[in-house]
């Protein structure tokens, strides 16, 4: 029987998600001659879910084949208020996970492509990397991982479950954005929900819970078959259901690489599990390292913002009765183009002094102080 001769590769980029398909489209559209395989066993089809982020108007152009919907208006909802917030500068827009990975995959071309299989048995060798693919070796030069590493089961997580539906009834106000309703039962967490009208007749909508333990799927359908009744809006047909977990803590650095990239490097915004711009500029970055030879993965956020989210998170846990004021103080303290670049991660000095002006302080400098000095 003859030897299995390994495939040399300069580039190998394991996972087709945000993250991989992104950097291989980006590295595809360069004057490289690297050779690049993505490997990823999943159609885009089988991964398909929303994707959505707060995009200024260049950024929605680019992104206009995957949009599913957009919305310049958006709100927050509790008990007794609701905060609307309106942009000029920025929508906030969902994307079909789908049409994005196909549109970048059919963007590959010339050195770069794809592999419809998972990676195993990956080593270090001597400068390079040693791994099988689909029955076939492979030795890259250099490597990409955008595998999510193991979360702990009692970490604090986002966890959520969606439907997108058609409706037999007409849905009002399709030009706002509920980011969460709060109107829901809390007795297990902070619970709200989130509904994206695409149009008067098509809705998306999720339950979710930010704690450390997940539910059972049919407690999130009844939350939302609640919500839909309270707003009168039968379903006509159930078009898909989707439903996901986001981990809100750090990875741990064991599980960090030279290689991570996307969610595996940390990208996930660990106060609202938003990760899709973060990803974006981090795989623009990095494709422009390597056009000049740089190869070095750039952190996907800063160490201040990431210590921010830690002492915010660090609140939800020792004080979960206060969630719900606090995502509503944050709302009320900022503007619509504010609070866009606050959930972007790029809110500017007096931004952050005018979100941190509207908590309760004494919990939050408790939260500080234990973070800082290991106890309250």
């Amino acid at each position: 029987m003859s030897k299995i001769t390994d495939i040399h590769l300069d580039v190998a980029i394991i996972g087709g998600g945000n993250a991989g398909i992104t950097l291989a489209s980006t590295l595809s559209a360069q004057p490289s001659q690297l050779k690049t395989l993505v490997f990823e066993p999943k159609t885009p089809q089988q991964r398909d879910c929303c994707w959505s982020l707060w995009a200024t108007p260049g950024q929605s152009k680019n992104l206009d084949k995957s949009i599913l919907g957009k919305w310049a208006q958006w709100r927050l909802i509790d008990d007794s208020s609701e905060v609307l917030l309106k942009s000029h500068n920025y929508e906030y827009i969902t994307l079909s996970a789908e049409r994005y990975l196909q549109h970048c995959e059919d963007s590959l071309a010339g050195s770069v492509g794809i592999q419809r299989c998972a990676v195993d048995q990956l080593s270090q060798g001597s400068g390079s990397v040693v791994f099988q693919a689909g029955g076939q070796s492979y030795t890259a030069k250099n490597l990409f991982d955008s595998r999510p590493p193991v979360v702990a089961s009692n970490s604090l997580r986002q966890h959520f479950m969606g439907w997108e539906i058609r409706t037999k009834t007409r849905i009002s106000e399709t030009d706002i954005a509920t980011l969460m309703d709060f109107r829901v039962d809390q007795s297990r967490g902070l619970h709200f929900i989130y509904a994206l009208p695409f149009s008067d007749h098509h809705l998306f909508i999720e339950s979710t819970m930010i704690s450390k333990t997940l539910e059972d799927k049919q407690w999130y359908r009844d939350a939302i078959s609640h919500w839909l009744q309270r707003h009168g809006i039968e379903v006509d047909e159930l078009l898909r259901e989707e439903i996901g977990v986001i981990p809100m803590e750090e990875i741990p650095h064991t599980a960090l690489t030279s290689a991570s990239i996307g969610a595996a490097s940390g990208a996930v915004r660990l106060s609202s599990g938003y990760a899709f711009a973060a990803i974006q500029a981090q795989m623009t970055r990095l494709a422009g390292g390597i056009a000049t030879g740089d190869y070095s993965v750039p952190k996907p956020t800063s160490s201040y913002l990431s210590a921010m989210d830690r002492v915010f998170n660090g609140v939800l846990l020792s004080r979960p009765d206060l969630a719900v004021d606090i995502f509503m103080s944050t709302g009320r303290a900022l503007n619509g183009d504010q609070f866009a670049r606050f959930m972007l991660g790029s809110a500017s000095l007096w931004e952050w002094i005018k979100v941190i002006s509207a908590m309760p302080k004494r919990v939050f400098i408790r939260q500080v102080c234990a973070q800082v000095f290991g106890h309250d």
